[in-house]
């Protein structure tokens, strides 16, 4: 079954050519996007059902043999990503295309709204499979020049200057790890990581922490840890809420992915255990203080977003067994918890004209399946038993204290934290947004002006997939019958989201299995290493 491995970066970079070729056929646009996704979804089950079974399946790319040539790696974590990625890639193209089905008209940014869509998940599966330093950086940057895209998309002055920002940043993290490749590759010969896992341990210790170091700057960037997050609340929330959705849910948590990767295949020795911990504790307590400050949906959640990256970089940093499954079940709840948050956010927007609190309320009155949309994946965020977020943390929480020593205990004390902020911000949105009465006009409190986050053009301009018309409906007083305008594809593809995030609760028992074996598999090397090189590394 080997064959199926390079699938996920093939498909949908054919998908993105087709589409390109039928731009000005947007109905086979959506079609072939919406093949793609499915096929890559598929083609992800199945490749986690046979890691999971069979060990790693491995495709030397033009039967180049390792470490020559471009090698694929599909274990069990690498394919445990790629269904979730797969899963919620395919939601969020529904929603977007039930968007631009809403507000039909064409204008020339939407077109190449899809083919960049589908050279960003070809990114994201790459960096997923990818066997060698090299190509884990060639992934990261197909992922920066689709989301630059992606990110810009409307041109609107907001939007530029996220996105400008949002490059800068991007660019730096790469240079800090192109750098960091030519350093270690300069002092052992190789790129590819089955064969790093024994030249680097013939390093002097205090190269391998410099190269370590270099690497987990460049990711730390790219997961928006603390202190190298601030980039990330001000980018986001510009967005489309589809681009913004894809955004919050995956492009972290690849950094997050390349982490775990650092920490168990090059440099298992823990000895920037100490510093993690520190650095997922301040994660954790500055993001979430940074949400419970916001009157913005959407800024709430990028920061959300932050502080619970500081979860999955408690895991990592344990180096224990129990630790890094707890992180790795933790990446694919947040994953699909947090991409159904900013959907939700968008359905807000389009509802109520604005995801400003001060200008929102009674939307559990006047939109009840929106409110229940919002609060499900909430609660699980907050992590209110039994959920899958309570579930993940009181995992990670059950390591920390197995673990012992100041640091985790100060960690499992900062986790509890910031679960109860993350309860407090989310009741905040549900009291202000949903059950609180209807805010009446105030045209005075908003300046006269159309709501943050709203583009002043006078024509309509349509989100990335097709979009919407920003609105103020009356100043941000909902309007009646505006419920009755949401999309179906729209919100059908929101609860898919939130099914499958009941789903994952459902299913922990055997998600946490999955996730334990991984994570076994990582501490051990071996499994890795042998299904690249069966003979021995050389």
């Amino acid at each position: 079954m080997n064959f199926l491995v390079p699938l996920p970066v093939v498909v949908p970079l054919l998908g993105a050519a087709l589409t390109l070729i039928l731009i000005r056929r947007p109905i086979l646009q959506r079609a072939i996007s919406v093949a793609v996704l499915v096929i890559t979804l598929t083609v992800a089950i199945l490749l986690l059902w046979h890691a999971y079974r069979d060990g790693p399946l491995v495709v030397y790319v033009g039967e180049w043999p390792a470490p020559l040539g471009i090698v694929l790696v599909a274990d069990q974590l690498a394919a445990l990503m790629l269904v979730a990625s797969a899963a919620v890639t395919l939601c969020v193209l529904l929603y977007s295309i039930g968007e631009g089905r809403a507000d039909p008209g064409q204008h020339a940014p939407v077109v190449i709204y899809h083919p960049t869509y589908l050279v960003l998940t070809a990114g994201v599966t790459n960096a997923f499979l990818s066997g060698d330093l090299f190509n884990l950086f060639v992934g990261f940057e197909i992922l920066l020049a689709a989301s630059y895209v992606l990110l810009t998309l409307g041109g609107t002055e907001e939007r530029i200057r996220a996105g400008t920002t949002y490059v800068v940043v991007s660019l730096l993290s790469s240079m800090i790890f192109l750098t960091a490749i030519g350093l270690v590759y300069a002092a052992t010969g190789t790129l590819n990581l089955a064969q790093l896992v024994h030249r680097l341990d013939g390093l002097p210790a205090e190269l391998q922490l410099v190269l370590h170091f270099m690497l987990l700057l460049a990711f730390g960037i790219k997961a928006a840890v603390f202190p190298l997050s601030a980039w990330l609340p001000d980018s986001y929330p510009t967005a489309p809420a589809p681009v913004t959705a894809v955004f919050a849910g995956l492009l972290t948590k690849v950094g997050v992915y390349a982490i775990i990767r650092t920490e168990t295949l090059l440099f298992p020795d823990g000895r920037a255990a100490e510093v993690l911990l520190m650095v997922a504790l301040l994660t954790m307590l500055v993001g979430i203080l940074g949400a419970v400050a916001q009157s913005d949906i959407k800024r709430l959640l990028s920061f959300t977003l932050v502080s619970h990256i500081g979860y999955m970089l408690f895991g990592i940093a344990l180096t224990s067994a129990a630790g890094l499954a707890g992180a790795i079940f933790y990446v694919v709840h947040h994953i699909t918890v947090q991409t159904t948050l900013f959907l939700a956010a968008g359905l807000v927007e389009r509802r109520a004209g604005s995801t400003n609190l001060d200008r929102i309320g009674g939307l559990a009155r006047t939109a009840p399946l929106l409110g229940l949309l919002f609060f499900l994946p909430a609660l699980s965020l907050a992590g209110v038993p039994p959920f899958s977020g309570f579930l993940g943390k009181l995992g990670l929480l059950q390591a920390g204290v197995a673990a012992g020593g100041v640091l985790a205990w100060l960690l499992v004390a900062g986790g509890t934290l910031t679960s109860l902020l993350t309860l407090y911000a989310t009741t905040k949105v549900w009291n202000l947004a949903f059950w609180r009465s209807p805010r009446t006009p105030d045209p005075e409190a908003a300046g006269g002006r159309r709501p943050a986050n709203v583009d002043e053009a006078k024509a309509p301009d349509r989100d990335s997939a097709g979009g919407q018309p920003d609105r103020d409906s009356a100043g941000g007083q909902p309007d009646p019958g505006a419920a009755e305008r949401l999309p179906r594809l729209m919100v059908w593809a929101t609860v898919a989201l939130v099914v499958l995030g009941l789903g994952l609760t459902v299913a922990a028992g055997p998600l946490f299995g999955v996730s334990a074996e991984a994570a076994e598999d990582l501490r051990q090397r071996t499994p890795y290493v042998d299904a690249v090189f069966p003979g021995g590394a050389p």
